[in-house]
C-alpha cells in the first residue's frame, strides 16, 4: 500500500484515542467478536511497547447486556410466559450488565498480554464540572505514565439524559462524540474511529458506485455524501462518526475513520499508509495537489490518443525514436533507481525469481532502445486498408486497421515491460494506463518520466498514465465505458482476480506451463541443447520449460539419464511424475499443473507422441510447447494436434517472444482464443473499422442500387 504525503502528521503522534464501535465489538448475532477484540488488544500492546500512549473508548456494553439478559429471561421463562408479548428490556439495565461483562473481557485479554487496563465511566453532566475535568486529566496522565490502558465508556446505566440512545443534546451524545471530546480534553495527537467498513464512502458502502474518500474536505464532500443505514447495533453509524471527526479535526486533532475488522489497520495508519478516511483541518490545502481520479486519467488517455492518431506516420515514428534516445541518455539515472528497487526487494526477502524479473541487467536499456527503433521503422499499422470491396458502381467499402482505444496494463515485477508496452501503445495509437508492482515503484516512476517527457505537447504526456496506488485499480476496472482492454501480466492469482473483477475484455495468460517433448527419434545432442536452453536461459520467464516429457524408449538407451545429468549439472532441481519418480528415485511433483519460475522442473515418461499430446492438453496452459524429433510425420502430428498459442519443432520454447518473433516488442503473451493469441505486438492492439465512400447513393428499399460486391485491389 502506498504512503500518502498528507499523512506525514503521524511522525509527531504520541497520544492516541481509539474508539471501537459496537459493530466491531460484537458479531451479527450480538455476541462478542472475540477474534477482532483479541487482534485489537494485540495492536494496542504493540503500540504500547513502542512508546505510544493509548486511550480506548469502547462501545458494545448495551448490546452485550441486552443479549445476556434476553438469554437469562428465556431460561427463566415458562412456556406460557413465552406466549405473551415480550416487553423490551430496560436500556439502563442492559448497560449495567453489559459493561461488567465487557470490562471483564478486556481485563482478561490485556492480562494475557501483560498489560493492565482501567475502567472509567463518565456521563455528559460530569464534563460540566471543571474540577472533574481537571481530575480526569490528572488520573489519565497517571495511568498512562504507568503504561495502563484507560478504557472509557459512557455510563448509560446512570445517565440522566431522557433518551440516551436518541438524545443528541449536551456536551457529548454517543461514544463517537465522547471520543472526540476526550481527544480534546486529554490533548491527544490522533483520534482513530474504528468501524465495520473501510472508511467514509461517497454513498452507501454496499453500492458498487460508491468510492472510498481517502481525505475528507468539508467544503467539497459535505454536500456530496449520501449516508446509508445507521450502525447495525450501536446508536450512530457513519453520520455520527463524521460529525465527531469534523468537530475534532477542526479543533486541531487529526482523525482517521477506518475498519476495525481488518488486521493491523491502526499500525498501518501510524506507518503513514493510505488507510481509511483522514479528517484534518488543513485538508483543503491539499486539494489542489490531489491525485487524478481513475475516470479522469482514463478520459485524458483517450483524448490524448486521438491526438496521437491524428499525427502523420513520420511524426509518430519520431516520437518513438525520441523515446529510444531519451532512454539511452538517462541510462545511469534509470540504473540507480532500479538498483534501489532491487536492494529493497532483497532486504524484504522477495523470491529470487521476482528479483530476477525486477533487475534491469547490464545492456538491458540499450536492448530496449534497439527494440523501440525496430518498432519505429516498421510499417505504420494505423489506417491500413485490409480489404476493399466495390459494393456498387461508385460505392467503395474499405476495411481498415484502427487502434483499440485505451489499454489498462497491470504488471508485476518487470520494469522493462513498461518500456515495451508504452512503445507499442505509441506505435498503435492507443492511450495507455500502466500499473506496475510496488517492488518496482522507483524504476517504473523514472521510466515513465523519461518516456512521457519525450512525447510532444501536441499529443500530451497523459497519453500514458502511471497508476501509483493499488486503491485505484478497482475503480479502473469498473470503467468499461472508457477502457477498452485490460492486459494483466503476472501471477495466476493476479490474472484470475482481474478477470473476475471487470466487464472489460481481458487479454493474457494465467500460467506459463511449457513442455518440451523429446521423441524417440530425437537427435540427442540437439535435444540436450534445447532442453537446457528452455529451462536455464531465463527460468523466471513465462516461456521457460516447466515439464520435460520423454519417450519411454529413451529410458532403455540411456538418453533420459544423459538429459537428467545435464540438468542437474546446471543446478536444476527435478521432480517426477508417477513413472519418472519411481524410475529415477526423485521426489514426486505435487502437481503437473505447476509453474516453477525457477531452476526446477518436472520430468515424466510417456509412451508416444499421442500420450505427450494428451498430457499437454490435460496439464498444460496452452502457452508454448515443443517437440524434439527427426521424424517429420511425428512432428506434424504434434504441431497440428497440440492446441497451444505457440507450438515448436526442434526449437527452444524461449523463442516465444514478441521481439524474437520480429514484432518489435510485446505487451504480453495471450493464451486466449479470441482477438489475439501468442505474443501480442502491434497487430494485437488494433481492431478494424469500415470506411464507405459513395457518390450520393441511397438505399430506398434497394431499388436504386445494383450490387456488384466485387473485391478490388487495396492499392487501387
Amino acid at each position: 500500500m502506498a504512503e500518502d504525503s498528507s499523512r506525514a502528521f503521524v511522525k509527531d503522534v504520541k497520544r492516541i484515542v481509539i474508539k471501537v464501535g459496537t459493530a466491531v465489538v460484537t458479531r451479527n448475532d450480538g455476541r462478542l467478536a472475540l477474534g477482532r477484540l483479541g487482534a485489537l488488544c494485540e495492536q494496542i500492546k504493540e503500540l504500547n511497547s513502542r512508546g505510544y500512549e493509548i486511550i480506548l473508548v469502547s462501545s458494545g456494553a448495551v448490546g452485550l447486556g441486552r443479549q445476556r439478559l434476553r438469554y437469562r429471561r428465556l431460561v427463566n421463562s415458562s412456556f406460557a410466559d413465552l406466549q405473551k408479548p415480550q416487553v423490551e428490556l430496560d436500556g439502563k439495565a442492559c448497560a449495567a450488565v453489559g459493561q461488567n461483562s465487557l470490562m471483564a473481557l478486556y481485563d482478561t485479554l490485556f492480562n494475557e498480554l501483560d498489560i493492565s487496563s482501567a475502567q472509567l465511566l463518565v456521563t455528559d453532566s460530569d464534563f460540566r464540572d471543571r474540577d472533574f475535568r481537571k481530575q480526569l486529566s490528572e488520573t489519565v496522565k497517571s495511568l498512562l505514565s504507568l503504561k495502563v490502558i484507560p478504557i472509557f465508556n459512557e455510563n448509560d446505566a446512570v445517565s440522566t439524559r431522557k433518551a440516551p440512545y436518541e438524545d443528541s443534546s449536551g456536551i457529548f451524545w454517543d461514544n463517537d462524540s465522547l471520543a472526540a471530546l476526550l481527544a480534546l480534553e486529554l490533548k491527544a495527537d490522533l483520534l482513530v474511529l474504528l468501524s465495520d467498513v473501510e472508511g467514509l464512502y461517497s454513498g452507501p458502502p454496499s453500492d458498487p458506485k460508491s468510492k472510498l474518500i481517502h481525505t475528507y474536505v468539508k467544503e467539497k464532500h459535505q454536500g456530496e455524501i449520501t449516508f446509508g443505514d445507521k450502525s447495525r447495533m450501536g446508536r450512530g453509524g457513519m453520520t455520527a462518526k463524521v460529525k465527531a471527526a469534523v468537530n475534532a479535526a477542526y479543533a486541531g486533532i487529526p482523525v482517521v475513520i477506518t475498519s476495525g475488522c481488518t488486521a493491523e489497520n491502526i499500525l498501518r495508519v501510524l506507518q503513514g499508509q493510505r488507510i481509511g478516511t483522514l479528517f484534518h483541518r488543513d485538508a483543503h490545502l491539499w486539494e489542489p495537489t490531489k491525485e487524478v481520479g481513475a475516470r479522469e486519467m482514463a478520459v485524458a488517455a483517450r483524448e490524448s490518443s486521438r491526438r496521437l492518431q491524428a499525427l502523420s506516420s513520420q511524426e509518430r515514428k519520431k516520437i518513438l525514436l525520441d523515446i529510444a534516445d531519451a532512454l539511452e541518455a538517462n541510462k545511469n539515472l534509470i540504473t540507480v533507481e532500479n538498483e534501489a528497487d532491487v536492494a529493497a526487494a532483497q532486504e524484504a526477502g522477495y523470491e529470487k525469481s521476482l528479483i530476477s524479473r525486477l533487475a534491469l541487467k547490464s545492456g538491458k536499456i540499450s536492448s530496449l532502445a534497439k527494440s523501440i527503433r525496430v518498432l519505429a521503422n516498421m510499417e505504420d499499422p494505423i489506417g491500413c486498408v485490409l480489404k476493399k470491396t466495390q459494393l456498387a458502381d461508385g460505392l467503395i467499402l474499405e476495411k481498415t486497421s484502427s487502434p483499440l482505444g485505451v489499454l489498462l496494463i497491470v504488471f508485476e515485477s518487470r520494469p522493462d515491460a513498461l518500456v515495451q508496452i508504452a512503445s507499442l501503445a505509441i506505435r498503435s495509437g492507443n492511450g495507455l494506463l500502466l500499473k506496475g508492482g510496488k517492488e518496482a515503484k522507483r524504476s517504473n516512476a523514472i521510466l515513465h518520466k523519461v518516456i512521457t517527457e519525450a512525447i510532444p505537447d501536441t499529443v500530451g504526456s497523459k497519453v500514458i498514465g502511471l497508476v501509483t496506488s493499488r486503491d485505484e485499480i478497482p475503480d479502473l476496472l469498473k470503467l468499461d465505458d472508457v477502457i477498452d482492454l485490460v492486459i494483466p501480466r503476472g501471477s495466476n492469482k493476479l490474472v484470475s482476480q482481474i478477470k473476475s473483477s471487470t466487464k472489460i475484455p481481458v487479454l493474457g495468460h494465467a500460467d506459463g506451463i511449457c513442455h518440451v517433448y523429446v521423441d524417440k527419434s530425437a537427435n540427442l545432442e540437439m535435444a540436450k541443447r534445447i532442453v537446457l536452453d528452455a529451462k536455464i536461459d531465463y527460468p523466471a520467464a513465462c516461456n521457460a520449460m516447466e515439464t520435460l516429457l520423454v519417450h519411454k524408449d529413451l529410458v532403455q538407451n540411456g538418453a533420459l539419464n544423459e538429459l537428467i545429468v545435464d540438468l542437474r549439472i546446471q543446478g536444476v532441481n527435478l521432480y517426477g511424475g508417477p513413472r519418472a519418480s519411481a524410475l529415477l528415485n526423485i521426489q514426486q511433483a505435487r502437481s503437473f499443473h505447476h509453474e516453477y519460475n525457477s531452476m526446477e522442473c518436472t520430468v515424466e515418461i510417456v509412451d508416444d507422441v499421442a500420450a505427450a499430446v494428451d498430457h499437454i492438453h490435460q496439464h498444460g496452459s496452452a502457452h508454448t510447447d515443443c517437440i524434439v524429433t527427426e521424424d517429420r510425420e511425428t512432428a506434424e502430428v504434434f504441431l497440428h494436434q497440440v492446441d497451444s498459442a505457440a507450438v515448436f519443432h526442434n526449437a527452444s520454447t524461449r523463442f516465444c517472444d514478441g521481439a524474437r518473433f520480429g514484432l518489435g516488442a510485446e505487451v504480453g503473451i495471450s493464451t486466449s482464443r479470441i482477438h489475439a493469441r501468442g505474443p501480442v505486438g502491434v497487430e494485437g492492439l488494433l481492431t478494424t473499422r469500415w470506411i464507405l465512400k459513395g457518390s450520393g447513393q441511397v438505399v430506398d428499399g434497394d431499388k436504386g442500387v445494383i450490387y456488384t460486391l466485387r473485391d478490388i485491389s487495396v492499392d487501387s
